[in-house]
Formats: structure tokens, C-alpha cells, sequence
């Protein structure tokens, strides 16, 4: 073998020996090395193990190996930076209460300072109620002119200085009543612990009201019936002659009742104030004999309490505890 064919071997191999080498470094270049396997595997299983908690100031988070969630906050907690909540005072937990409730609480609130000059809650838990109501969507904290001048013509009569008659207070009262204002009207009964009494506002039963017209009117209809029918021959529709006759018929009936047969009738309902059984009570006369004047007293068909009911304002109130 001459020398040139020995060179030229030598070159061949030496050739394909980079070619391969340059080939592997290549490669390992562009794909992970089993170091870069293992790191990633381990920051994908870096966390806390399945089951751990975590506890913040307020919340618990929980992480069941896939996420993270809250525990220990129940739908029944309250959480006194976002909404407003009563303080347990044995336990000092707070406790969540209903829009109901909270509407019932402001109102007393109002009533206490307007009516007894009573601050039942300082201004900072007073704010906090009303703030929390007007996100709720309550109208109650809504007051309108009329309301919040009832408002003030009750305590200026408590001070002893009047802001407005008697007359144009029972107005205002009135007008309110009708309107359904929660200020005017206490449907709900409460109780005072100092005396044991416990209150409520009655309501006018319009319908049973207008029921004892019935049968006077319905007398009156038939004498207007029979009288026409003996006029007229029969000769007019008696639907028509009814309704001809019917201002007639109503003035006459009115007034017949009201001055021989219910005089100032007057009937009012509402729930007992200590067992919420709903009652009734009638003021006005029966046929001569007198009833109920300006102050009725009944008796609770469910749990036997005497109940006194004024007709000016229909406050109803049980008798104060010996």
C-alpha cells in the first residue's frame, strides 16, 4: 500500500469521526437533558400534600391536591365587614339576621328616639344598619317629607312644644296609615321588658265595615223595586231601574244604619300583641244599645289576654304585669 493510499484512509476516518461526533453534540443541544427532566417534574409537584389548610385572619382554604377552596364559613355566618351583624353576648359570635329583621330593628330605633327620646343603639351601629339595609333594596330607610314630619311632630309633642294641632297631626296620621307607611303603622307586636306591656297597631276592616250597610241597602233596593214596579206598570228593566235608583238607595241606607241601627260603627283588627292571634273589636252602638266608645278592651281567643284597644289611634296594648 503506497503511502497516498495510507493518507487518504487516514483522512476518511478522521472525517467521518467529526461528522459523528458534531451529529451527538447536536442533538443533546436541542433535547432535555435527565437533570432538566427531574427539575421539572419536581416544581410541578412543589406544593402542599392533599388535605392541608391553610388559616388566614378570617377564612380557612383548604387544597385537595388539585385547588385551592374556603372552609369554615357557613352560609349562616355572618361577616361583620360586609354586612351588619348582632353580637351573640354569651358567646360574642356575631349572628346573622334577616332583611326582616333588620327592618324591624331600624324601625324600633326610629320610633325609640322619635316618640321616647330613647337611643336604643349608638350612631355608628345606627349607620351601619341603614347602610346595610339600602344595599339590601329596603324602602324602609327611605323616609319621605311627610313621614320624617311625623317623625318630628312626635317628639316636639313629647318635648311639650307642638309643632302642629291635633288635628292636622290625626291628618297626617291618617294619610300615612292609608299609604301603608311602616312609620305609621307598627303591624308587628313588641313587647317592653320594664313593664311587661307589649303593643301593636290595629287596622280598619273596611270590608266587614261596609258589610253592616248590607242588609239596610238590600231592603231599600227591594222597597225601590216594588215601588217602581208599581209605577211604572213593569214597563222599565228592573237592572235599569236599580241603577237609576242606586245614589238614592245608598244615601238613604247609609244613613238609616248610621243613625238607628250601627251608630258610629267603627270595626278594627290585628294580631294579639303577645300571641299574635288575630282579633277583632267593634266600637259604635247596636241598635240603641251602646259599645265600645273611644277605648274597647277584648279578650284573646287563643291565649286569653286582656287587650285594650284605643279607636283615635287603634293602638292595642296588653295590661302591665303585677
Amino acid at each position: 500500500m503506497s503511502t497516498a493510499t495510507k493518507s487518504s484512509i487516514i483522512l476518511a476516518l478522521w472525517a467521518a469521526t467529526s461528522i459523528t461526533l458534531l451529529q451527538s453534540s447536536s442533538c443533546s443541544a436541542f433535547s432535555p437533558s435527565p437533570l432538566n427532566r427531574r427539575t421539572t417534574t419536581a416544581l410541578n409537584l412543589d406544593g402542599p400534600d392533599p388535605g392541608t389548610k391553610l388559616v388566614s385572619n378570617r377564612k380557612e382554604i383548604a387544597f385537595d391536591g388539585s385547588r385551592f377552596f374556603e372552609t369554615g364559613v357557613e352560609d349562616e355566618d355572618c361577616i361583620p365587614t360586609q354586612e351588619y351583624c348582632l353580637v351573640d353576648p354569651d358567646s360574642g359570635a356575631p349572628i346573622r339576621l334577616s332583611v326582616e329583621e333588620k327592618e324591624r330593628m331600624f324601625l324600633d330605633a326610629l320610633q325609640s328616639y322619635y316618640v321616647s327620646g330613647r337611643q336604643v343603639m349608638d350612631d355608628s351601629e345606627f349607620d351601619a344598619l341603614k347602610e346595610d339595609l339600602a344595599w339590601n333594596g329596603s324602602e324602609v330607610v327611605n323616609l319621605n317629607r311627610k313621614e320624617i314630619t311625623y317623625l318630628e311632630a312626635m317628639q316636639a309633642y313629647i318635648k311639650g312644644e307642638p309643632i302642629m294641632t291635633d288635628g292636622e297631626y290625626d291628618q297626617l296620621r291618617d294619610e300615612l296609615r292609608e299609604n301603608g307607611s311602616s312609620i305609621a303603622v307598627d303591624t308587628e307586636p313588641k313587647c317592653y321588658i320594664e313593664s311587661g306591656v307589649c303593643t301593636v297597631t290595629f287596622q280598619q276592616d273596611k270590608f266587614r265595615n261596609n258589610l253592616l250597610y248590607l242588609p239596610m241597602l238590600s231592603i231599600i233596593g227591594f222597597l225601590w223595586l216594588g215601588i217602581g214596579y208599581e209605577i211604572l206598570g213593569g214597563r222599565v228593566n228592573p237592572l235599569v231601574l236599580t241603577a237609576f235608583g242606586a245614589p238614592v238607595i245608598g244615601t238613604v241606607g247609609k244613613a238609616i244604619t248610621d243613625t238607628f241601627i250601627f251608630p258610629d260603627n267603627f270595626v278594627a283588627y290585628g294580631p294579639c300583641p303577645t300571641c299574635e292571634a288575630e282579633n277583632r273589636i267593634y266600637f259604635g252602638g247596636i241598635l240603641g244599645v251602646e259599645g265600645f266608645d273611644k277605648q274597647g278592651k277584648i279578650k284573646c281567643k287563643n291565649c286569653k289576654s286582656e287587650v285594650i284597644v284605643m279607636k283615635r289611634s287603634l293602638r292595642a296594648s296588653t295590661l302591665p304585669k303585677n
